[in-house]
């Protein structure tokens, strides 16, 4: 099949209304603030200046609305949560240090705060926090333990005789590694440690530890590292914090999910020692959602750079014509770019559903544990896509702006040294997929905070009929794609929808269906479990990745089908072909080992690719400045107007 030239009129605002989704105002104000002086990209700064500069935005940003989005309205805050990821993905525009200092402040720390704490955590700190008066720490990951936090090594063990916790670093291996605003600006931290009394461990609970006075000096039994330079972040002052039998009183204890009474008495609303961890977690899902939208936003900066350039840049005559060619006319550099830019459009909308999702759960304050688990699995799988996908593309606006794109000043440099952390932050990337597959495979139950790796292999072999039956019933907006399982016909048009979604969707169906029975049979088989398990560990992260396949192509398919009909939507509808057919072609082996296409037809898909990737050439531009980035911080030479 050929796939025609487009010929339409393209209304850009139209576009980025569509991107911006429903709080396009808190967008424009993030845009609106970002475009203050103060936000400048500065070059050149010592480790110190740098600090201090975005220590100084921090103070800025915090005299704004963003913030405030966050917290209570009864704490001076607009309780928006919707929007105010919204506003963090904007803000990720500008400097990323800034991004992730903030994010330390206001949404671990202070979310921590407020989604940990009770009231009188809320009266004595959240507004301190969300002025900046207090600045704070997420001290959690430790030397030795990272994705393993039930397995933390900090203690805080009560005391019923001066009614105090004892914070505790047992060696060096059990130090809090890695932390934000610890090593300069921090004088609190939200400490995860295993919470002893009466000589019983009742697991991991947070507890709010003072690191240094007013005056900055560093408290007794604390002791305090500086990380030093890093890859990049480094306005973002990272430490490390160990303690010395660190004395904090009882009220310390953040204690919505669980309390100590004077005497030592443990209780909690959740008998579940696994579960009651769980949920603590889960209650922190918004800052693993941010980090997945701040990584698109990265991407979005790194493409509007290249295709700029590629627009410009000039190289190798035509035959016979004294002009050269713009390298964004070269069907090579349109592959490398225009799949990656329509996969972050779809990123974008899968983005808005998880963020309408998490507002919707939140501002409802519903006891629906599958439905908060169903979000943190989206959320998990999400945040693996899009890390990724910044980090990739990323690169390939790297290379495709050859030598200048190496060089600082042209800000993809930067862009790739400041996110190579977000595939491992807030989640490691693999772990997270492991999750993933473990709850689809699980159907979400309320058992999930029991089952480790042998345990879920018995409830899988056990319910596997059942699983296999809930899953392909999940989602019924597109159930009829998935009744339709797609064979290899020949004839079907690739730009046909309801095609290219049955293909994704049978993936995922299969993938996960595929492994749900290579458990079953390990079971049945005798083998250990925990064997069983590790061996299945590829399989698993496919069927995660089917699934993020999956979910972001719906979403993409959704906001196609809301729009209005005109030019931009038939613009719309073929960046989603690409998307879909890009998808579709990176994974054509697997579809060929499974039947699901003929050679002829995965190279028709090569060939659709590349004609969509000629169709899409002329509104490459459109395209990105639709994202709406602010020009003042776009300070890179080669992507200027």
């Amino acid at each position: 099949m050929t796939i025609d030239a487009l010929d339409l009129d393209i209304d850009v605002a139209r576009i980025r209304r569509l991107l911006d989704g429903r709080w396009a105002d808190v967008r424009d104000q993030a845009r609106e603030t970002l475009r203050d002086p103060v936000f400048v990209p500065r070059e050149g700064l010592t480790l110190d200046e740098q600090r201090d500069h975005i220590f100084e935005q921090a103070l800025a940003i915090s005299k704004s609305d963003g913030p405030k989005l966050l917290f209570p309205k009864e704490y001076g805050g607009l309780d928006e949560v919707g929007g105010a990821i919204s506003g963090f993905e904007t803000q990720a525009f500008g400097d990323l240090s800034l991004l992730v200092k903030g994010g330390v402040q206001w949404g671990l720390f202070g979310g921590t705060v407020r989604n940990l704490g009770t009231k009188r955590h809320h009266d004595r700190y959240l507004e301190d926090i969300l002025s900046l008066a207090l600045p704070g720490c997420f001290a959690m990951t430790e030397t030795g333990h990272g994705s393993d936090v039930q397995s933390l090594r900090t203690t805080a063990t009560y005391d019923p005789a001066t009614d105090e916790f004892v914070i505790s670093t047992p060696d060096d291996e059990a130090r809090k590694d890695y932390i934000g605003n610890a090593a300069r600006h921090g004088r609190m931290a939200a400490v995860f440690a295993q919470l002893i009394t009466n000589d019983e461990s009742h697991g991991v609970h947070a507890f709010l530890v003072p690191i240094r006075d007013e005056t900055g000096e560093i408290q007794p039994g604390v002791r305090i590292e500086d990380d030093g330079i890093k890859a990049g972040l480094n306005g973002v002052d990272n430490g490390r914090i160990s303690f010395d039998g660190v004395r904090i009183p009882r009220d310390n204890l953040l204690d919505r999910f669980g309390t100590v009474a004077a005497d030592g008495t443990y209780s909690s609303s959740i008998e579940s020692e696994n579960k009651r961890f769980f949920t603590m977690l889960g209650a922190l899902v918004q800052g693993r959602i941010s980090i997945s939208g701040a990584a698109v936003s990265a991407a979005k900066k790194a493409l509007l750079i290249a295709v700029r350039y590629g627009d410009r840049r000039r190289q190798f005559k035509a035959p016979d014509s004294e002009t050269e060619i713009a390298v964004l006319d070269y069907l090579a550099h349109q592959r490398v770019l225009l799949p990656a830019l329509a996969k972050t459009y779809a990123l974008s909308f899968a983005q808005a559903e998880l963020v309408g999702e998490l507002h919707e759960v939140q501002t409802e304050c519903t006891d629906d544990d599958a439905a908060r688990r169903k979000l943190e699995t989206f959320a998990a799988a999400l945040k693996a896509v899009s890390t990724w996908h910044a980090t990739k593309t990323i690169q390939d606006c790297r290379e495709a702006c050859g030598g200048a794109g190496y060089l600082a000043e042209n800000q993809v440099a930067g862009l790739k040294a400041d996110t190579d952390v977000f595939t491992t932050f807030e989640g490691d990337n693999t772990v997270l997929l492991q999750l993933v597959a473990k709850t689809l495979l699980t159907n979400f139950q309320a058992e999930f905070g029991e089952l480790d790796s042998i345990g879920t292999v018995r409830f899988v072999a056990e319910h596997v009929a059942e699983v296999v039956i809930e899953r392909t019933g999940a989602r019924a907006l597109f159930q009829r794609i998935v009744d339709a399982i797609p064979g290899t016909d020949e004839d079907t048009n690739l730009t046909d929808r309801d095609y290219q979604l049955s293909l994704i969707a049978f993936r995922e169906k299969h993938t996960l269906e595929g492994v749900a029975r290579r458990l079953k049979k390990g079971f049945e088989a005798d083998e250990d479990p925990f064997v069983v398990f590790n061996h299945a560990q590829d399989h698993l992260l496919l069927a995660a990745r089917a699934h993020a396949d999956a979910r972001i192509m719906e979403a993409f398919a959704a906001a196609v089908e809301r729009m209005e009909d005109g030019d931009t939507k038939v613009l719309m509808s073929r960046l989603a072909d690409l998307h879909a057919l890009a998808t579709i072609e990176a994974e054509r082996a697997w579809f060929l080992e499974h039947n699901r296409l003929t050679p002829t037809r995965s190279k028709a898909i090569t060939t659709a690719v590349n004609d969509l990737c000629h169709a899409l050439r002329p509104f490459a531009s459109d395209l990105v400045e639709a994202f709406g980035i602010p020009d003042e911080l776009i300070t890179a030479p080669i992507a200027r107007k």
